[in-house]
């Protein structure tokens, strides 16, 4: 990375003289870099922001002041560093032009410098310590959002090795905060910070931040977003305090934890700038919500144990605050799909309490033509590959829709089970509802199937021939037009979130 990042034109001394903010986790980082990017907005600082991954267009992972940089933009320094690259290459290395994040992180660190941000917040990509973004020596703060397994086959099998990766971002003398990790990961990340002596602080909750003073208020649906919350509001005060802000909250004093073995970061009233910044905090994909006539659309790219666990009780916790319509039934439906190396069976276990009507299942492909959906498509796999984990993950809901003989979850009894009726939402079910499953061959065919044309705003050309020949399709469809209300978990991806997205929010791709 040094040597691509030399022959792209900059040396290591141009990335130190950019203000960043380098966070890294394995759940929750990227809500913590947006919550961190719009507090220092709030100050009227100008921010750049890398993330990973994008939903909808790749000019999302390059942000100034919150928005994605214009297609022009990204078009005039995509050539440039291409090219530049092209002519430096003298056959003496093995790799001759950077992998798509490394060129992307290129990119990202040419225009923070051209466009002189005041601070950049850079979240790490799937690793830590050989992460392409590690290039990064001297940042201003480092982050440690939640861990837990994900991406195990490059990270390694246990939470243990996966907090060690993390922990490859701390510097020495750079001070860094985490969230309340278990016993293990947390000693891990300490004994890492130890070795290189940087000062690691353990963020205390949100709730004793807001002692005293008003309840914070999040962009972000979820209680699991509170300890990214939390997270942010120490990163961004940290880089405040080392820019001599003003104004940053007064301190309260802070005791050592005993129990962790890890001194607690500051507790101090939020100013509020801060409030405001997360208040207004915007990351979609993530515990978002849109309500579109009788269609409800719940969209979260959870795709680890812990983040669907988390998924699944703001799922539960958004429906029990919803607003129930004065007649006629309600359907759930699932969305759904994994990719890479993870165990969609048993994230498919932890969405049954939710007690699903339909669960559907497709690839990551907003259409079956990839025309015009470049910037979403995955060219290490083929579409037979994609449809078989699709059928794969079918199998496994139908498996596990069997297993449950458990009580009912929701403690709802109501009519019994066997007919068309036991599909609908009834006040009470004294049994689990036993759940429709479909596979389709796309997101835009998913989906035209489950708003049936109640969307206002998707309202797609006529469905294809054949899309309502599967018997459950064509009964289903028949619920589905005749239900109150409709709501739909769409989760497991965050690039099948993405797709969702680019089809019902038109204006993202633009």
């Amino acid at each position: 990375m040094e040597l691509f990042l030399a022959r792209s034109g900059l040396q290591l001394e141009d990335l130190d003289q950019l203000n960043i903010i380098h966070v890294t986790g394995t759940k929750g980082k990227g809500s913590t870099c947006a919550f961190t990017e719009r507090i220092l907005r709030s100050y009227g600082l100008k921010t750049g922001f890398f993330s990973s991954p994008h939903l909808v267009q790749v000019r999302e992972r390059i942000r100034i002041n919150g928005q994605p940089i214009s297609p022009e933009l990204f078009t005039n320094h995509f050539w440039r560093l291409y090219h530049r690259l092209q002519e430096t290459k003298d056959g003496s290395s093995c790799v001759s032009m950077p992998a798509y994040f490394r060129f992307l992180t290129l990119m990202a660190f040419h225009i923070f410098l051209q466009e002189k941000v005041d601070l950049a917040v850079v979240e790490v990509g799937i690793g830590g310590a050989y992460d392409c973004t590690n290039i990064i020596r001297k940042p201003v703060v480092c982050g440690v959002s939640s861990l837990g397994l994900d991406h195990t086959s490059l990270l390694g099998d246990t939470v243990e090795k996966i907090a060690w990766q993390k922990g490859g971002i701390f510097k020495r003398g750079v001070p860094a905060f985490t969230v309340l990790q278990p016993d293990g990961p947390l000693a891990v990340l300490r004994d890492r910070a130890q070795q290189i002596s940087c000062p690691l602080y353990l963020c205390p909750p949100l709730e004793a931040l807001e002692e005293g003073g008003p309840p914070l208020t999040l962009g972000l649906e979820g209680e699991h977003q509170r300890s990214n919350a939390a997270l942010a509001l120490q990163l961004a005060r940290c880089w405040l305090q080392q820019k001599d802000h003003q104004g940053i909250g007064e301190l309260k004093a802070s005791q050592p934890s005993l129990q962790w073995q890890l001194p607690l970061a500051p507790v101090f009233q939020p100013t509020s700038h801060m409030q405001h910044g997360l208040r207004d905090t915007e990351w979609p994909g993530r515990t978002q919500v849109l309500r579109r006539g009788p269609l409800t659309w719940y969209l979260d790219g959870a795709h680890t144990v812990s983040s669907v666990q988390a998924c699944v009780r703001w799922f539960r916790q958004a429906l029990r605050g919803r607003d129930r319509p004065d007649s006629g039934p309600e359907v759930r439906v699932l969305l759904f799909n994994s990719t890479g190396d993870r165990d969609p069976a048993a994230l498919l276990k932890l969405l049954q309490p939710c007690q699903f009507h339909y669960a559907v299942f497709c690839p990551n492909l907003t259409e079956v033509s990839p025309t015009g959906n470049e910037d979403q498509q995955n060219f290490t796999v083929t579409l037979d590959q994609v449809l078989l984990r699709c059928l794969t993950h079918q199998q496994h809901w139908s498996r596990l829709d069997k297993e449950q003989a458990s009580p009912n979850l929701w403690n709802s009894p109501g009519p019994e089970p066997g007919g068309p009726a036991s599909l609908l939402l009834a006040p009470c079910l004294p049994h689990p509802v036993s759940t429709s499953s479909l596979v389709f061959s796309c997101i835009s065919h998913a989906l035209q199937w489950i708003s049936q044309g109640r969307d206002p705003v998707f309202q797609p050309p006529s469905p294809p021939r054949g899309l309502l020949a599967h018997p459950v399709a064509g009964s289903g469809a028949s619920v589905l037009r005749e239900a109150a209300a409709i709501h739909v978990l769409v989760t497991g991806s965050l690039h099948l979130v993405g797709g969702v997205l680019k089809l019902l929010e038109p204006s993202l791709s633009q």
